[in-house]
């Protein structure tokens, strides 16, 4: 039994573990199957893409404070992280993967990086 390419179709030639006939087709179904086929997940992705590089660019020494003023004028959404860690005093940080804050008085954040 001749196996063929689940890209192409062609036969495949060649070891008998080999799945595609060729680079070119491994790449292109790999992009194919793996790819944000649905806007709402890439959509989603660029935003937390956005609020991490807004929290990393505020917070360069890993640890600093900010305003809301200053995170809203570069385009930070607060709708969009990706865990929300509380301290066994019941404090809140909300983190977009390692870069959190922490919401202060008067509409202050710390902001912080989660060491690993």
């Amino acid at each position: 039994m001749k196996k063929q390419c689940p890209e192409c179709g062609e036969k495949i030639v060649g070891r008998i573990d080999k799945k595609f006939c060729s680079d070119g087709c491994r790449n292109a179904y790999n992009n194919r199957v793996n790819k944000d086929s649905k806007n709402l997940i890439r959509n989603v992705n660029n935003r937390l893409r956005k609020n991490y590089r807004i929290l990393e660019e505020l917070n360069p020494l890993k640890k600093t404070k900010t305003s809301r003023a200053k995170l809203i004028e570069k385009g930070f959404d607060f709708n969009y992280i990706t865990s929300i860690y509380t301290t066994k005093v019941g404090t809140v940080y909300y983190f977009v993967y390692d870069q959190g804050y922490l919401p202060l008085e008067n509409e202050y954040y710390a902001l912080v990086k989660r060491e690993n």
